[in-house]
């Protein structure tokens, strides 16, 4: 049977460095969540999306946000067949087991909250019918940071419904040489059907046994509270953090093959569940401050167990 360790194997074979990025896209598959990467263009996020839906053997659909977008376009539609006098279903790119949102913040209000249905509630509304998407289910969103132009800011409500940020950061010279050598010569075939969709439907499972001590849970608790009310944070985490983070410190403990979460799994989590919840109030701008800082701060300020 299929690990976990071995779609992170994968990742890796096509993957230069970006450690972050590829062990919570694994914990995101596992933990069943949705994951938002930020970064500057060409530095892999939009492959790293592909390479873990091959892994898998899941089927990818990507869709390029843009400003004209609507929400037909992910969901899907209702088209007349003038042959049978019917109304026939066809489905948006929405359904399928890895969904890539490519530039996720291009799209005005009502795409992304089509999108959101489908990542909240794991349906989709298509005319008067809904319908289930397939399972597994994760959709994955790619954001510029630099490049403003054309883009609607998402709101907190809807950055709530990822499970985690990742920041994607520019590789060290070492990586950058030898992701010249590896894909100078082309792109690299991408490792296919090293799990299966039956394989990732267990590891959910089984992930949801992994104990979690009263300890751990309160502490993970503690970190998310922490937010509320911190120095230049205006708006903390909402409970669903909570829940967040304990199910990726599950999830990180059954891809290391343990059966307890420790302190480590949530203290080492909590930036990728709590960078995208905060908001921010005037002085951080005033200060020069980076939120990274802040949210390093305030996760080093709670005690662990």
């Amino acid at each position: 049977m299929s690990k976990p360790a071995d779609v992170v194997d994968a990742l890796r074979a096509t993957i230069v460095g970006q450690d972050e990025v590829v062990e919570v896209l694994v914990l995101a598959l596992i933990a069943g969540g949705h994951v938002l990467l930020e970064g500057a263009p060409g530095v892999a996020k939009t492959l790293a999306c592909r390479v873990l839906a091959a892994a898998v053997g899941g089927v990818f659909r990507r869709v390029q946000f843009t400003p004209d977008l609507l929400p037909s376009d992910v969901v899907g539609t209702r088209i007349f067949d003038q042959k049978s006098g019917e109304f026939a279903t066809v489905f948006g790119p929405l359904f399928a087991n890895v969904v890539l949102a490519d530039e996720i913040n291009r799209a005005p209000a009502k795409v992304q909250s089509a999108l959101l249905e489908g990542m909240q509630e794991r349906r989709a509304t298509i005319g008067l019918q809904t319908y289930d998407l397939p399972a597994p289910f994760v959709v994955l969103a790619t954001m510029n940071p630099y490049d403003a132009d054309g883009t609607y800011p998402l709101p907190l409500a809807q950055l709530d419904r990822f499970l985690a940020k990742v920041v994607v950061a520019y590789p060290s010279l070492d990586e950058e040489r030898t992701i010249v050598d590896r894909f100078g010569a082309g792109e690299l075939p991408l490792r296919t059907g090293v799990a299966s969709l039956d394989d990732v439907l267990r590891w959910q499972h089984e992930a949801h046994g992994v104990f979690v001590d009263a300890k751990v849970r309160d502490y993970a608790v503690d970190v998310v509270r922490a937010s509320r009310g911190a120095a230049m944070v205006s708006h903390g985490a909402s409970p669903r953090a909570a829940l967040a983070l304990v199910a990726l410190s599950r999830a990180r403990a059954y891809l290391e093959g343990r059966t307890f979460a420790t302190p480590d799994d949530v203290r080492d989590l909590a930036p990728s569940v709590l960078r995208h919840r905060l908001s921010y109030d005037d002085r951080i701008a005033i200060a020069g401050d980076d939120p990274e800082t802040v949210v390093r701060e305030i996760v080093a300020a709670v005690r662990a167990p």
